[in-house]
């Protein structure tokens, strides 16, 4: 569900319904969480080569067009699992996580905020005391430019948002 928004009024963007409400992306967005699902051996093996190739003690991840909803931390739960059974694996500690959910300005980031304390609680559930840590920033902005500073960031992901462009180049 989406609707278009004024950017300094030069230019409409088009972004999803933030909230739960029964229009709300975060209700409506199941035909995104099975391609995200589907694509996930892909992010595994991808990522999966990363982490061997570099083992970072601090896993930076951009999730570029994140929106706003479960899909949102299923990403995010994902690389975190991948990561934890790649360490397992190769018998080493899991590294210090950094999320930097991306989208654009009009996102609803604070209902991602809302759901941050139950996702640390499963996570925390789920992995127990001898995990690392986890940080889930928001960083709002067109990734048609800068975002990031060079070298800053270990993985990008982008599952269902490079076909929403914000501008024609």
């Amino acid at each position: 569900m989406g609707s278009l928004g004024a950017s300094s009024g030069r230019e409409l963007l088009l972004h999803m319904n933030g909230g739960t409400g029964k229009r709300s992306y975060a209700n409506n967005s199941s035909f995104q969480k099975k391609l995200m699902l589907k694509a996930k051996p892909m992010l595994e093996e991808t990522i999966t080569r990363l982490y061997r190739d570099s083992s970072p003690n601090c896993m930076k991840v951009a999730d570029l067009g994140c929106s706003v909803g479960p899909n949102t931390l299923l990403v995010t739960s994902n690389i975190i699992d991948i990561v934890d059974t790649t360490c397992t694996r190769l018998n080493r500690e899991p590294p210090i996580f950094q999320f930097f959910l991306n989208d654009l300005f009009g996102n609803d980031f604070n209902t991602i905020f809302k759901s941050l304390p139950d996702f640390y609680t499963r996570l925390q559930g789920d992995k127990g005391n001898e995990f690392g840590s986890c940080f889930i920033n928001a960083t709002p902005g067109s990734f048609h430019g800068r975002l990031f500073p060079s070298n800053s960031i270990n993985f990008f992901h982008s599952a269902n948002s490079l076909h929403w462009l914000s501008q024609v180049k």
